[in-house]
């Protein structure tokens, strides 16, 4: 008499590069929110006195908005894809529009933050929030890391 029986089903292992991708998204989400909360007075403000934007102010009161909301969405894993494609603009709206005009290269018009975000959450909007993501715990399916 044989038996068969159904293969083990084995849960994939965990690549070391999702754990990275979550690190960088959180990291980046989190320090890009602080960065919009700046734009009403918190960590010392605009000055380092705590002033804010002046509510409605185009374009630094948008921006913050901006930031902080999509950098916290980036940052937790909802709707990742979506704020950090807005992330990204908004800093390649920076770059060219603040600090290209002061010089050509980031290292002439102090615009390296501006374009490393921009890249930055380029990069998360293409490959995904990883598998360690909010979304992905209240089952939007958006938090995978590849098909």
């Amino acid at each position: 008499m044989t038996t068969t029986t159904a293969p083990a089903t084995r849960k994939p292992a965990v690549k070391p590069a999702e754990y990275v991708l979550t690190a960088l998204r959180v990291v980046s989400g989190f320090l890009f929110a602080c960065h919009g909360a700046q734009g009403f007075g918190a960590f010392g403000g605009i000055d380092g006195q705590g002033t804010g934007v002046q509510f409605g102010m185009w374009p630094g009161w948008w921006a913050s908005v901006i930031e902080l909301v999509a950098g916290a969405l980036v940052c937790t894993g909802l709707g990742t894809r979506a704020a950090a494609v807005l992330c990204s603009g908004t800093m390649a709206y920076a770059y060219f529009t603040v600090h290209q005009p002061m010089g050509l290269l980031p290292l002439q018009n102090m615009g390296e933050p501006a374009a490393l975000y921009a890249w930055i959450f380029l990069l998360i909007a293409v490959a995904g929030p990883g598998r360690r993501a909010l979304g992905g715990l209240l089952g939007s399916g958006t938090s995978r890391w590849s098909r």
